[in-house]
Order: C-alpha cells, then sequence, then structure tokens
C-alpha cells in the first residue's frame, strides 16, 4: 500500500511558522516559493502533465493563500480563486480549453509528492469554501494561520479544517469469497467494496460492522485496519479495512445499494475479462482492497 495515490508523506508541514503573521507575505516576495495554483478544485498543470509549481505572481495576494509546508527545504503555498461566473456551458468550454485537470483525473499520473501536495491544497480549499462564517454567529471569519484556521472577528473564536473518517472494507466469507456491491448511482456491472462514514462515539471496528449490516445484512466478526488514504472529495480519510462476515445471506438497502454478490477469485477473474464486471479504478484504496485478496494487480486481468 506504500504506493497508494495522495499519500506520500515526505514533505515537512511545517506548523510551527504558520502562526508568523508575515509568514505568507514574506514567501511571495521569495521568487524560491514555489505556488501551486488552483481554480475552482482544479490545478494548474505544466504541458508535461505534471503539477504546475511556479514562482510567485502579484495577482497571488488576491487568492485565498494556503500554506503548504517544505518539500526538499522549498516553501510551498497554495493559491486558490473560484471559478469565475459562468453559465454551465460556457464553464466546460472553459475548462477544456485550459491546462487545469481535478484531482480524480490525475492523481495516479502525477508524481507520488504533488499528488499529495494537490490532496492537501484541495481539501483545505473545499474547507474555507464551505466554512466562511462562524458557526456560533454567522459573522464572515477571517482567514489566520497560514490558511489553517479561520477566526470570528465578533466573538474571537478558532475554527479548524475537518477531516471526515470513514471507513471501506473488503468482506470475506467462510469460503474465502469477495463481497463486492454495486451504489444505486453506479451503471451497470461496476462493483466495488462497501463503505461508509464513521458516526460520532464510533470504533474503526464498530463502523465497519455497522456499514456492512446497513448496506447488505451481513453480520461480521474480526476486523483488521489495512491502511489509510486522505479523499478530499471533499474531506474524508478512507480507513482501510478487512473483514470476515460470520452471514452471507444479503439483503440490499433500497437507497442506497442496487445489488450485492459474492464472488469467487475464478468469478471475479473471468467476469473482468468478459467486460461484465467493472473493478474498482486505480486511484482509491478499494483497488488495492481487492487485489490483496486476489493476490495479483487488477490490471493483469485484461
Amino acid at each position: 500500500m506504500s504506493d497508494l495515490p495522495m499519500t506520500a508523506s515526505d514533505t515537512d508541514r511545517d506548523a510551527a511558522s504558520r502562526s508568523d503573521p508575515d509568514l505568507l507575505p514574506r514567501l511571495l516576495a521569495d521568487p524560491r516559493t514555489r505556488v501551486i495554483e488552483l481554480q475552482g478544485g482544479r490545478a494548474l498543470l505544466r504541458p508535461d502533465g505534471a503539477l504546475l509549481r511556479r514562482s510567485p505572481e502579484p495577482s497571488d495576494a488576491d487568492s485565498i493563500l494556503l500554506y503548504l509546508g517544505r518539500h526538499e527545504g522549498v516553501a510551498h503555498v497554495a493559491a486558490c480563486r473560484p471559478d469565475p461566473p459562468r453559465s454551465p456551458s460556457d464553464r466546460e468550454e472553459a475548462l477544456d480549453a485550459a491546462p487545469f485537470a481535478g484531482l480524480r483525473e490525475v492523481a495516479t499520473d502525477l508524481p507520488a509528492e504533488e499528488a499529495s501536495l494537490f490532496a492537501t491544497a484541495l481539501a483545505l480549499a473545499n474547507w474555507h469554501a464551505r466554512h466562511g462564517y462562524c458557526p456560533r454567529c454567522g459573522t464572515a471569519t477571517d482567514i489566520v494561520q497560514a490558511g489553517w484556521t479561520r477566526r470570528c472577528p465578533r466573538d474571537g473564536s478558532e475554527h479548524y479544517p475537518r477531516t471526515d473518517p470513514a471507513v471501506i472494507m473488503a468482506v470475506t466469507d467462510a469460503e474465502d469469497r469477495l463481497l463486492l456491491a454495486r451504489n444505486i448511482g453506479w451503471p451497470e456491472g461496476r462493483f466495488s467494496v462497501l463503505a461508509g462514514f464513521v458516526e460520532p462515539g464510533e470504533t474503526i471496528e464498530a463502523a465497519v460492522a455497522r456499514e456492512v449490516f446497513e448496506e447488505v445484512a451481513v453480520v461480521v466478526g474480526e476486523v483488521d485496519f489495512v491502511a489509510d488514504q486522505p479523499w478530499p472529495f471533499p474531506a474524508s480519510l478512507m480507513l482501510g479495512c478487512t473483514a470476515r462476515a460470520t452471514t452471507t445471506d444479503l439483503v440490499c438497502q433500497p437507497d442506497e445499494i442496487a445489488e450485492a454478490r459474492w464472488f469467487t477469485r475464478e468469478d471475479f477473474r473471468a467476469e473482468v475479462r468478459q467486460g461484465g464486471l467493472r473493478a474498482a479504478g486505480r486511484l482509491s484504496i478499494a483497488a488495492r482492497l481487492i487485489e490483496g485478496w486476489l493476490g495479483r494487480p487488477l490490471d493483469d486481468l485484461g
């Protein structure tokens, strides 16, 4: 799981420097600073498809600025701008013509550290876009701590970026069959492992058991944590697990799961090769959980 997209940890987040009110102006005045530009959650790319990390520009001061930390000693800042107001068709045409791309589109192709920087910037940008007002009194808040805090000028309360933990689990039964399901919003043939948010007061193990039972009425016993992955769509942390089912009868939650099935490895391989089953993509930890059960990369099944 060491090569999961968006999980690189070589960046020094340098949290101690965020409290310096002159940090961002000083970094914007330094041509050695690298700026990642986001517009409407999409990042500017280089012609070769890599993440553009440029020197600061005067217009950056008009953006929401986020100090991402230092990579190999170089300070990185994200300059986040909203999409300019356009009709939906004009917006799509502009995005198609511009060298911008969403994280979902490019995370598996970017170098590991670039995907991680993009994920951090996007998660923070999403939080700022949704939390501009104080939840206590409704006053517009100020951005402080180099983009990592919003402070209410009226009551002095401080508000911090949130991350919503979610469990994602490869459930197997006593015969080592894998449970896969199709969400009601997915096309025919697209299956993946189950997932759901951790509720307040819940452990990871309890969340896995609850979600599996709620979605397909299967009881699970042993739960093991495997790996985690940032998922800034808009602000989650995916907690990958395996779980062993103690029952196998399936009853799908009608407002969430269209169908669910138990797969043997032979069934899974055959249906993927025949085109009847679309497995999880490489971006999500779901693919790695399936590969852990399958014993081989999904790319080898074509």
